[in-house]
């Protein structure tokens, strides 16, 4: 008797089991892939693209990116200006002026940092001691530029455009890719880096990551 009770409950729940399996499949993934509305790309290792997060704040969009991918360091949450430092990157989160629900993740290459922003600028969101590594103490810092929204005031050494259908299949900023991502280098190179680069990778990084805020430590982002 007992058997057959086990055995017609098991083949009630088998089916909504299933059901609410695929149902669960059908749904978006927390980060969806931020399209890409403008770049600067040059010769000399230097680039910058700029992502559009729609209805996300500057403090969301940042503790999702370092969720999936922790950052070397991140500055403390503002609603404006947010920085995720990386190896070879920074991320720039900023409000959209003209859009203000919508943020936008300006990803530099460390030599665009270097050769255009302001570090003044810099110096109210990351530790010193980061930017006088970058910039030498400051003795080449020569760039006035402090952002994507502030562009048309202070410029940077290039010109925005817009990305080619190419480019924006190819450079996809997608957080949900990196989750579950392997230690591997070609998993934790920069995210936009072409996938035959990530491929040809053997050797592993360090995983040693820390976030050191500005105006001492804090457990933020949490994860």
């Amino acid at each position: 008797m007992a058997q057959r009770l086990f055995r017609a409950v098991a083949i009630l729940l088998v089916p909504a089991l299933l059901l609410l399996s695929l149902a669960g499949c059908g749904k978006p993934s927390a980060g969806l892939d931020y399209p890409l509305e403008s770049v600067i790309s040059k010769d000399d290792g230097q680039y910058s693209r700029v992502y559009r997060a729609e209805n996300k704040t500057v403090p969301e969009v940042a503790r999702e990116l370092a969720e999936q991918r922790e950052p070397d360091e991140i500055s403390k949450e503002d609603e404006k200006h947010m920085f995720l430092i990386y190896p070879d990157e920074w991320y720039h989160l900023q409000q959209d002026q003209e859009k203000p629900s919508d943020t936008l993740i300006e990803v530099d290459s460390k030599e665009f940092v270097r050769q255009n922003y302001d570090p003044s600028f810099l110096e109210g969101f990351i530790i010193a001691s980061l930017l006088d590594d970058l910039f030498d103490a400051h003795k080449h810092a020569t760039g006035s530029y402090r952002g994507y929204t502030t562009r048309d005031i202070y410029k940077p050494g290039g010109t925005y455009r817009v990305p080619t259908q190419q480019e924006k299949r190819r450079l996809l900023l997608s957080p949900s890719r990196e989750r579950g991502a392997s230690s591997s280098a070609a998993t934790s190179l920069p995210i936009g880096v072409p996938e035959s680069v990530r491929t040809a990778a053997s050797s592993k990084k360090d995983g040693t990551v820390h976030s050191a805020i500005r105006a001492g430590r804090a457990d933020y982002p949490q994860v």
